[in-house]
């Protein structure tokens, strides 16, 4: 019984059971993190844990465009629906958008950010 309490604390502390947002300084300060390593940033696990990131933010954001179509309501932005071309960017025009937010404003979420950024360039008209 002894042994359960133990492995049950232990999960609890290993897997957290909810995710927090991960804010734009902290995102920032990681991509920071691994320019300064060079080429040994390409052993770091902050990598996956940065395209995790934004698989979950793109994920969510597509998801919540397509709902709000569905059930009639404005999305939050209006990418191309058919042809997703126009609706990619590079990632270092992503993370200079991050960069522009006033120092102030930095502790938002990142996907707060990404939402904000796909209304500003997929305005609904």
């Amino acid at each position: 019984m002894r042994s359960t309490w133990l492995a049950m604390a232990v999960a609890i502390a290993v897997f957290p059971l909810s995710a927090q947002a991960m804010t734009v300084n902290q995102f920032l300060g990681k991509i920071d993190g691994l320019k300064a390593k060079g080429i040994g940033a390409l052993f770091s696990p902050d990598i996956g844990l940065l395209k995790s990131e934004m698989r979950g933010v793109v994920a969510d954001y597509q998801a919540d465009v397509k709902l709000a179509r569905v059930e009639g309501r404005t999305p939050p932005g209006c990418p191309p629906e058919k042809d997703n071309s126009g609706a990619k960017f590079g990632k270092d025009e992503f993370i200079d958008e991050l960069r522009a937010l006033p120092p102030a404003r930095r502790g938002m979420s990142v996907k707060s950010a990404f939402y904000a950024m796909m209304r500003k360039r997929y305005p609904c008209a």
